[in-house]
């Protein structure tokens, strides 16, 4: 059940979630703890007529998703949801998902197909919601968010096209690239969520002989970018912080960038020591093996790489190459985006399952309860942290 059980406030409609295709499995694990929970809940109020459909077997709205010969598509939503609370669960990275266009079979859905999917939701609502909300845990084009030249805002666009131009309340994503993004919509709701809690929790289950303190483990940053979600990690963990700078040769583009010549590590003393490389991503995982690789060459001892999103851009094959030689022991990403079925095979990945965290936020946002502390989850490592017998960082 919630920690918050101040249940007894209104909804603010009807709770209705949508699933977009290549959502299925996780849209389904949000509804079962959501229903699991309305039901086992003792309300005073359950009789009221505001609380009508408060209890249901299932919250998940029926939408269908067509395509055309051509390619175009369309969706169809075949039941009423007026005065709903609407939330939209949208996987923009699922390459799993297929179409057919003049006879064409199997082609992989893009992320501009899967963001077109989303508005074709929003326009089958037809503003008949009484709020939308868009759960998007990668948020798209969330990589091109700043300008450096003559180029496009991609980010700033589209939460522009969905919150001023479609009608969305809120956004809520999971360890943005760069949350500054959401001053495109600065009177629009936008959380950026991180896993931090969860990444913790499955990394102290899975490693039976962990060590956490300062001579034992360290939190390393692949960039500088990073810094900002390293530095919160070692801090409520009470360890030390390492960095890798990317010298880059600005005198070329290499596919939209420029070209990282190496990685130089800013910090103290690795050897010896457990290692944490904490990021948002994994794309093609070039930067990823090559950070781990010198910090094999600087004496670290197990390497633990913890990322939001698995994306595995360029396949397996140098992950498996470089487990097979050491250079790293695990690797944990969230279930939020899809996962490419190989990837659930290889030993050396963890899953961290993020599910029933998005069905507590879904659940307080229908009662506009506040969201804060499941924001900020110290609480809730320092009590992991007690019940696994490490010591609660001290503060200063």
């Amino acid at each position: 059940m919630p920690e918050n059980n101040d249940f007894n406030s209104l909804p603010v409609g009807k709770l209705g979630l949508i699933v977009l295709p290549g959502c299925e499995e996780l849209g389904e694990k949000i509804d079962k703890y959501l229903v699991d929970w309305r039901t086992a809940r003792e309300n005073e109020h359950k009789d009221n007529i505001l609380f009508h459909g408060y209890h249901k077997d299932s919250y998940l709205i029926n939408a269908k998703f067509f395509r055309f010969g051509t390619g175009e598509g369309k969706c169809v939503i075949s039941q009423s949801v007026r005065g709903y609370d609407i939330y939209i669960v949208c996987d923009c990275f699922n390459h799993g998902v297929t179409y057919e266009m003049y006879g064409h079979k199997d082609i992989p859905m893009s992320p501009d197909d899967h963001y077109s999917n989303l508005k074709r939701a929003i326009s089958a609502i037809a503003g008949k919601a009484r709020r939308i909300t868009v759960i998007m845990p990668m948020l798209y084009e969330g990589r091109q968010h700043k300008r450096t030249g003559r180029e496009s805002l991609d980010a700033a666009d589209f939460l522009k096209e969905l919150c001023e131009g479609l009608g969305v309340d809120n956004i809520i994503t999971f360890d943005a690239h760069d949350a500054r993004v959401q001053n495109a919509i600065p009177h629009h709701g936008f959380e950026n969520v991180q896993p931090v809690y969860q990444m913790i929790k499955a990394l102290v289950k899975t490693v039976d002989d962990l060590k956490i303190s300062k001579d034992k483990l360290m939190i390393i940053s692949p960039d500088e970018g990073g810094m900002h979600r390293c530095i919160y990690y070692a801090t409520v963990l009470g360890v030390e912080l390492g960095m890798f700078y990317k010298r880059r040769d600005y005198s070329k583009i290499v596919k939209g960038r420029n070209p990282i010549i190496a990685h130089e590590f800013l910090g103290t003393n690795v050897e010896g020591k457990d290692v944490i490389i904490v990021d948002d991503m994994i794309s093609s995982g070039d930067s990823m093996i090559e950070v781990a690789t010198k910090l094999k060459e600087l004496k670290a001892n197990r390497i633990f790489i913890c990322t939001a999103f698995g994306l595995f851009c360029n396949g397996f094959e140098e992950f498996d190459k470089a487990y097979a030689n050491g250079m790293f022991n695990k690797v944990f990403t969230t279930n939020l985006i899809y996962r490419m079925p190989e990837l659930l095979e290889r030993e050396w990945y963890c899953e961290v399952d993020l599910s029933k965290y998005c069905a507590y936020i879904v659940d307080n946002l229908n009662h506009d309860l506040s969201v804060s502390k499941l924001l900020d989850p110290v609480d809730r490592i320092n009590a992991l942290l007690l019940k696994h017998g490490f010591e609660i960082p001290k503060k200063n």
